[in-house]
């Protein structure tokens, strides 16, 4: 199985707020950590929020959070919401299978159990079992206008912009 940039990128998004709960954080703080255009974070953003997983506030001083506590928000489900193929072969959809061992094939079954276990597995999984949280931590400092001072790598810990 292989993700989507999108859904690298979403899980990235996710678990950067995860992280960063005491506070807003912004598209261009996530673009410049991840090294991720902030076009493509914006679309992102803008259907994690149509989920109901982030909320943003547009504005000086705006920013996104998570919605839901970490905890609540299965991979699984993420995984879902952001991948818009999973067919593992051709057989895997009627409308396009041209497969002439389909009807004898034995080898459809066995993938999609495959399958199905790999989602029970990451149904499994919240955001707060993936996110590198320490939450003995203080959330990290904010800057005047919401954002962080200089980088803010996963942990917190400030790294001083170049």
């Amino acid at each position: 199985m292989r993700l989507s940039d999108y859904t690298d990128y979403t899980l990235r998004v996710l678990m950067y707020c995860a992280v960063q709960r005491g506070r807003l954080v912004t598209i261009a703080e996530i673009a410049e950590v991840h090294g991720i255009s902030k076009n493509h974070l914006m679309k992102i953003v803008n259907h994690l929020s149509q989920q109901g997983l982030l909320e943003t506030t547009r504005g000086r001083g705006g920013g996104l959070r998570l919605m839901k506590a970490p905890g609540d928000i299965r991979v699984g489900d993420v995984l879902r919401h952001s991948e818009t193929d999973f067919r593992l072969v051709e057989c895997f959809d009627a409308a396009t299978d041209t497969c002439t061992l389909t009807a004898a094939c034995r080898l459809r079954a066995a993938l999609l159990r495959a399958q199905r276990a790999w989602f029970a597995e990451l149904d499994a999984v919240t955001l707060a079992d993936v996110s590198p949280v320490d939450e003995r931590a203080p959330p990290a400092a904010a800057s005047p206008r919401g954002g962080a001072k200089g980088r803010t790598s996963l942990r917190g810990v400030r790294i001083r912009p170049a």
